[in-house]
């Protein structure tokens, strides 16, 4: 798979396309995870349901452009210009969106801020954004994310890959845990990629927080498919259910035996979801 470069002033964001044709997504993922753990096969099921497809690394994350420090180091303005800027570079005037976690918290953003760019929202366990700063905590899992927050890890090579499989562990439901062969491997190629770095996870997060920009979920105007995980040990239902009342048509599909991420046992009802969706 050859990885390519889109350029937001001085920010590269690194992408990869699956498929030659079809009609655009583009993929966004959760918190600090870089664009490989959107596995190749939910991405080949994608265009096998009629789809070209596109991941990419946020800035800060994977083969993209990385900052330092503790503080904010970029606006969630310069994040949506990144994946506008993604857009650009494959040549598309607008694309499906699909986003997961963090993901779908810019997806919403995105279609307030660049309407004419995106098609149509699938929205998989995100908060509504309109539940501004620590608002959206009430829709948080405890301890959820914070489970394992305290474990320390080495800093040797199988440590890392332990950590990083321990983090991704967090957000399997209760019914299907990722393939472990697939999961080692990943974060073996994420560890190939880039140096772990847990502040980067800190400035990812104080943009969604510190943003004090006030909006309203009803003037999003585009289709809207959310999929809310009920056996996702993050976020509670009750964040889908909020997203599916405040966006105007949105469709809201449970999932009783989603996790927090997509394990194979549920790439064809996304895929089939998607599909319908689009249409």
């Amino acid at each position: 798979m050859e990885t390519r470069t889109a350029r937001n002033g001085e920010v590269e964001i690194a992408y990869e396309v699956f498929g030659d044709a079809g009609r655009p997504l583009l993929l966004a993922g959760g918190l600090d995870a870089q664009m490989i753990w959107w596995a190749d096969g939910f991405c080949d099921g994608l265009v096998r349901g009629g789809f070209q497809v596109v991941r990419f690394d946020y800035r800060d994350a994977g083969l993209s452009t990385h900052f330092t420090g503790r503080k904010q180091a970029y606006t969630r303005d310069d994040m949506l210009d990144d994946m506008n800027a993604v857009l650009d570079a494959i040549g598309w005037d607008s694309a499906h969106i699909l986003g997961l976690s963090m993901g779908a918290g810019l997806a919403q953003f995105a279609a307030l801020r660049s309407p004419q760019r995106y098609r149509t929202l699938t929205l998989v366990n995100g908060l509504p954004m309109d539940d501004a700063g620590f608002g959206m905590f009430r829709h948080i899992r405890f301890p959820g994310p914070f489970r394992g927050a305290l474990r320390r890890y080495g800093t040797s090579r199988d440590e890392q890959i332990r950590m990083l499989m321990n983090v991704m562990r967090l957000t399997e439901g209760r019914f299907h845990a990722f393939d472990e062969t697939w999961l080692r491997e990943t974060a073996e190629r994420c560890l190939d990629r880039r140096t772990p770095d847990p502040l980067a996870r800190r400035r990812q997060m104080a943009t969604a927080l510190r943003d004090k920009q006030k909006f309203s979920l009803a003037e999003i105007k585009h289709p809207t498919l959310v999929i809310s995980g009920l056996a996702d040990p993050l976020v509670k239902p009750t964040a889908g259910r909020r997203l599916a009342a405040r966006i105007p048509g949105a469709r809201l599909l449970t999932v009783p035996d989603l996790g927090h991420g997509i394990t194979p046992h549920h790439w064809p009802l996304i895929t089939g979801e998607l599909d319908a969706h689009a249409r």
